[in-house]
């Protein structure tokens, strides 16, 4: 559904976006918000906050990809003590102390400053009270659930997916909350069975109901399990998106599991074959499938903010959260005997039209000219 755009000019505005290298779903916002940005004429700078650490964030990102490989339960547990608003404090007094000076340089000059990372956007609140920071700031909320790190005091303004995350956002007290459409490609686009067979057939996948699981692109999680699970219910042939798990695409191959897929630049494409998308973690893709029209089951969730958007994807209707492969055998077939795929979009504007409207606003009135309005 289209809505009508916002009528103001972006041009010679300085954007800065602050996300981080944590997964693909945080720089991936950032990229397609920088896309859509630089196509109404702003200058947008891209800085990673984990960067700006002294060991430039190896350290923290090791950590946060052995914790989901290995030991998923203690990120959730982590999470959870996050909940803890001393806790929060000391977290983000440790990393404004490493990063606030780099991050307020930084800032320096531009009209806006936006943050897809929960952290950043924490850092960035903290420079705006202590008057470090003048730029106004946006958090754009990369997770339809809303742990507490996601707002922060002096953060100007937020962007949410959806009404229930909106609300979600305002019961942590957060500021000024609109609704926007994913950023995402603009390649991720629905497709109609003609469309869906041929794109399998350049693909050489199968002309058959094909579920797509997908586990980020760390491909974490238990993957080659969701996988049997769907292949035991006779209902779709699972094709597994593996991304940089090199060891579960030789396990699935190896074990005849479906169709296993590597690292690929290709997900518009396999989300246009795919008939439904199985994930674990409510992230970057599922807002490419909003966008492909591709109805979504949350399974075998990870820990922490996987379990925490899987409960808001159901509780928002997106995408149901079946426990055990009898429930998924019912679930995937009822998503499979639809006879269209479901709108599950809603009006709402770009959100370049809403980040324009902050920047429009940030930015010095233009000089009057001399002798102007005689």
């Amino acid at each position: 559904m289209e809505c009508a755009p916002v009528p103001f000019d972006l041009d010679g505005s300085r954007i800065l976006i602050v996300s981080a290298s944590v997964g693909a779903g945080h720089n991936g916002a950032a990229k397609q918000l920088a896309a859509r940005l630089r196509e109404r004429g702003s200058h947008v700078v891209i800085s990673d906050l984990l960067e700006l650490l002294p060991d430039r964030g190896r350290w923290t990102n090791h950590l946060y990809s052995t914790q989901l490989r290995f030991a998923p339960r203690s990120w959730g547990a982590l999470l959870r003590l996050l909940h803890d608003p001393a806790l929060r404090h000391l977290t983000v007094a440790a990393m404004t102390a490493a990063t606030g000076t780099a991050l307020a340089a930084l800032s320096k000059g531009h009209d806006l400053v936006v943050s897809t990372y929960p952290l950043a956007s924490q850092v960035l609140g903290r420079l705006r009270v202590l008057g470090s920071l003048n730029a106004p700031v946006v958090t754009y909320l990369c997770d339809p659930a809303v742990h507490p790190l996601w707002i922060a005091p002096g953060v100007d303004a937020h962007l949410a997916l959806h009404p229930d995350t909106a609300y979600r956002a305002m019961s942590h007290g957060a500021r000024q909350v609109s609704v926007c459409r994913p950023a995402v490609d603009p390649a991720f686009q629905p497709a109609d069975p003609a469309g869906r067979r041929e794109v399998r057939r350049r693909l050489g996948l199968p002309d058959a109901p094909i579920a797509l699981v997908v586990g980020g692109s760390w491909g974490v999680g238990r993957l080659a399990a969701t996988a049997r699970d769907v292949a035991a219910t006779g209902a779709a042939v699972p094709v597994v998106a593996c991304g940089g798990n090199h060891a579960l695409r030789r396990r699935l191959r190896a074990e005849g599991i479906g169709i296993a897929v590597g690292w690929t630049d290709q997900m518009p494409d396999l989300m246009r074959a795919a008939d439904v998308l199985i994930h674990n973690a409510g992230g970057l893709t599922c807002h490419e499938a909003v966008a492909s029209a591709t109805p979504m089951i949350t399974y075998r969730a990870l820990p922490g903010h996987g379990a925490d958007n899987a409960a808001a994807l159901r509780d928002s209707g997106l995408s149901p959260w079946p426990q055990n492969r009898d429930q998924l055998r019912t679930v995937l077939t009822s998503a499979l005997r639809r006879d269209r795929r479901p709108d599950v979009g809603f009006c709402a504007p770009p959100p370049a039209d809403l980040l324009a409207r902050y920047a429009t606003a940030a930015r010095p009135a233009e000089p009057a000219t001399a002798g102007a309005g005689r």
